[in-house]
């Protein structure tokens, strides 16, 4: 254990270096075991003296009950005062001696008993949430099923390289991420990104290690070993970041370290002017009893142990949180900045509009479209032709591009023409391009031979939760503003379409970080985007979060937090969780300062002895320490029913075509 269980400033330990095997069991940890043998010789060394036994049997019995829960704490003290390291197990130790010296052993062995099961119950608290965190590995198979040479072979996930081919049936876990070759499936990713419902998906789309297959059988090309695919990734980004500390745990830290030597000075000086102008023998105990008394263990267990249960319980839900630093600053949050594209929108631009002249049918407008868009990879050509029937589209001849206004081919010899109004003139469809437009839509214009005769609306749809989203927002107490580099009336149609009414369109991403250190100066901001076009914003803003960040390095590297998942009511979700648990920190930092301040001025003028004073802490610390485990039980993500990705965009423009 580190000085003090954990505290005086040192990091909680780590799966690695708090051994080999963590405890899965409370008996199974060391300190508290120590604790109970300390404790039953405690008991008997009392029973003996009761009893009438030998004087000498019942001091041996409380020697070797304070030699048990010394064992726990007091060799690693003395390793970091060697190095020069002082901390609360400095002040236990001092405390302990002293009592041996003032010949109250059984007052130093119940320090030590009751030290050595605060000890163990930290290392307890810690290990049970990392274990939560750490079940994620558990979701990936015993084996996979690899076809090699046409044969399927059954190997184990470790044995998996880039490019085999991996044959996923109904019902099994993926292995490892891949990109799908053959079949369609919907997949069950809630244990990963929180997703409520089934997620479909087929050919050329990526799946993650852990997600269960539905109903199709599907053949997987790997793209990550097992031992870097996105599960192993998650787990060690959070256990690397949880040795970042929030600003409660640097708070916790200034008072500590200070705190140490101030007491023991303090205690010295207790010591001598009592031993000058009174009886030595009673200020002296007075002085080691305020030694413990203002031990400031409970103020530096509480904030570790809250930090590692609230970012094991947002890991359960598909949150990732980079360390106590970034659930600090989530849970101080009172402003979100919200991009629109791929944020608030689905980043799948969708046909929601044909208006064509009189006698022209709308399947012809959307024909001659998709004619020229044919070979194009732009969104909006992906758009349109998801619109129509793929089998009767026959490509334009010479199709050209025009740099910024459209397209131009030749279709049964005539010239048709395909861009944006400007640049071809609406004529008598003026009043329903208008329309489009103020509704949030792109409109895109279609001349055949020298006649427009048809507008297409293409847009954006809103995620089908944005707007509860963004009541649960405003009703949190949060400000709310929408940033993009969209026109100012797409962004003001979608922006009013989901609630919110500070909006902030057509900026380049140099303006979005700009505004958001705007932003930041009146509130402590959040910037939530995709990672990787929002990088400045994310940077700039007191607190980064990458939306649908699954499989994404760059928003998971670039950010502070990283929602893993599409459903976008994992932001208020993930704020109220983090706005609780630094409730949970604060609470605690509270209680403990106040246990120092009560019971440093009883111990000084005698009302509390040391065996009071010891329990008193001791209760306090178990109180934190249960205290700061709250913060780990987070209300799941409750089902939205018809909020999926199974309800494409795509899935919708074919609808309405």
């Amino acid at each position: 254990m580190s000085d003090a269980c954990g505290c005086g400033g040192e990091e909680p330990r780590t799966g690695e270096e708090g051994g080999e095997h963590e405890p899965e069991r409370l008996w199974d940890v060391t300190e508290l075991r120590a604790a109970a043998v300390a404790g039953i010789l405690l008991v008997a060394g009392y029973a003996a003296g009761w009893a009438g036994a030998p004087l000498m049997l019942a001091l041996v019995l409380k020697a070797l009950a304070l030699a048990a829960g010394a064992y726990t704490f007091v060799p690693e003290t003395l390793k970091r005062l060697a190095t020069g390291r002082i901390g609360v197990g400095t002040l236990m130790t001092i405390a302990a001696i002293g009592a041996v010296i003032l010949g109250e052993v059984g007052e130093a062995a119940m320090l030590a008993v009751l030290f050595s099961i605060s000890e163990g119950l930290e290392e307890y608290s810690l290990v049970r949430t990392r274990r939560g965190l750490r079940a994620l590995l558990s979701l990936v198979p015993e084996q996979a099923t690899v076809l090699r040479d046409g044969a399927e072979v059954v190997v184990a996930p470790s044995e998996l390289r880039v490019g085999d081919r991996m044959l996923v049936k109904p019902g099994e876990r993926i292995a490892t991420d891949g990109v799908i070759r053959t079949g369609r499936t919907a997949l069950d990713t809630s244990a990963i990104t929180g997703e409520s419902v089934p997620v479909e998906a087929g050919p050329d789309q990526e799946v993650f290690a852990g997600s269960i297959n539905g109903t199709g059988v599907l053949e997987v090309e790997v793209t990550t070993t097992a031992e870097d695919n996105s599960l192993a990734r998650i787990v060690a980004i959070v256990e690397a970041e949880q040795s970042r500390k929030g600003a409660s745990q640097r708070l916790a830290d200034r008072i500590a370290k200070p705190l140490v030597p101030g007491v023991m000075i303090a205690a010295a000086l207790i010591a001598g002017l009592g031993s000058v102008f009174g009886d030595p023998a009673t200020w002296i105990e007075r002085a080691l009893v305020v030694l413990v008394a203002a031990s400031p263990c409970a103020l530096a267990i509480s904030i570790p142990v809250t930090v590692v249960a609230a970012i094991g319980a947002a890991s359960k839900n598909g949150v990732l949180v980079k360390g106590g630093a970034a659930l600090e600053a989530l849970g101080r949050v009172r402003g979100v900045a919200l991009d629109k594209t791929g944020t608030l929108t689905r980043n799948e631009p969708a046909v929601v509009e044909v208006t064509t002249a009189d006698g022209i049918s709308r399947e012809h407008v959307l024909g001659l479209a998709a004619a020229l868009e044919a070979r194009s990879e732009h969104p909006l050509a992906r758009a349109i032709l998801a619109a129509v029937n793929s089998e009767t589209i026959t490509p334009a001849a010479e199709v050209e591009a025009v740099t910024g206004a459209g397209l131009v081919g030749q279709v049964d010899g005539r010239t048709v023409r395909l861009g944006r109004p400007g640049w071809l003139e609406p004529g008598p469809l003026t009043t329903e391009v208008e329309r489009m437009q103020h509704d949030g839509a792109t409109a895109v214009l279609v001349e055949d031979d020298g006649h427009v005769f048809g507008a297409i609306a293409v847009r954006d749809e809103l995620r089908p939760e944005a707007r509860e989203v963004i009541t649960r927002l405003h009703s949190g107490g949060y400000h709310v503003a929408m940033l993009t580099g969209d026109n100012h009336a797409t962004a003001t149609a979608l922006a009013a379409e989901a609630g919110i009414d500070s909006v902030h369109a057509e900026l380049r991403p140099e303006d979005k970080a700009r505004l958001v250190g705007e932003l930041g100066r009146q509130w402590s901001m959040a910037m939530v985007g995709d990672g990787v076009n929002d990088a400045p914003a994310l940077a700039t803003a007191d607190l980064g979060i990458a939306m649908g960040a699954m499989g994404t390095d760059v928003a998971i590297e670039t950010a502070d937090v990283a929602l893993m998942g599409e459903d976008l009511r994992h932001l208020p979700h993930t704020l109220e969780h983090a706005r609780r648990s630094r409730r949970i920190m604060l609470g605690n930092v509270g209680l403990s300062l106040a246990i120092i301040t009560v019971l440093m001025p009883l111990a000084l003028f005698g009302i509390l002895g040391l065996a009071a004073v010891v329990l008193v802490h001791e209760v306090a610390e178990v109180a934190v320490i249960a205290n700061g485990v709250r913060a780990g039980r987070a209300t799941p993500l409750r089902a939205l029913g018809t909020t999926s990705r199974a309800s494409t965009p795509r899935a919708t423009a074919g609808a309405s075509a």
